[in-house]
């Protein structure tokens, strides 16, 4: 049965990611990040005891909950206090995930947060509305954030980062065997679904 990308939340976010871009990109090791955009997006302290490395899709409707029922109550009480350090990963569940992600990493490491929580707190509107256009959508976002046009028109052209992003995600599949959004690796362990912040605080050791 043909699917929309509206029905893409329910089924790929619970369990069958990385499937619409089979064949896409060769199952390549990743070259060294020698550009920015390719740099390391996190949060907390650098030298925090526990490091977690969420695996999201900006078009996850299950991420989107996350970030706004969890994720508040995990930045104050275990990354800002310096116990947890959380690195953001890229698993775009689709071509306008992809894009979002490739624009996110177009902006400067400090508002790079900052912007992801933003789409996904307007998820609906860009993502899922009907009739709209959504690299346009993204823009708007995008240029409230401080982008020009002139950066996103390159970053939604930058095919050496589409390419870089498509290959850690296989790099993840193949070693995390991740599989759907939201996923997490805590100090090497994986674990996926979307949890409260008394769930998730269960699987941080001693804190």
């Amino acid at each position: 049965m043909p699917l929309n990308r509206r029905d893409l939340p329910a089924l790929v976010c619970g369990g069958i990611a990385g499937a619409w871009l089979a064949g896409a990109v060769p199952a390549l090791a990743a070259s060294p990040e020698t550009s920015p955009e390719k740099s390391e997006r996190s949060i907390g302290k650098p030298d925090a005891r526990v490091t977690v490395d969420e695996f999201f899709s900006l078009t996850c409707t299950h991420c989107a909950a996350f970030a706004h029922e969890t994720m508040p109550q995990l930045k104050t009480q275990l990354i800002d206090p310096g116990k947890v350090r959380w690195v953001f990963r890229d698993f775009p569940l689709d071509q306008v995930a992809l894009t979002a992600a490739m624009v996110a990493r177009h902006l400067p490491p400090d508002r790079y947060e900052p912007f992801i929580n933003a789409l996904f707190a307007s998820q609906d509107r860009w993502a899922f509305a009907r009739g709209v256009n959504s690299t346009e959508e993204i823009w708007k976002t995008a240029a409230l954030a401080g982008m020009s046009r002139s950066t996103f028109d390159r970053a939604v052209g930058d095919d050496a980062l589409r390419n870089w992003i498509l290959q850690q995600q296989d790099a993840a599949q193949k070693r995390w065997n991740i599989d759907a959004t939201s996923s997490f690796v805590i100090n090497g362990q994986k674990y996926s679904g979307e949890m409260s912040f008394d769930a998730f605080k269960k699987l941080i050791p001693d804190v």
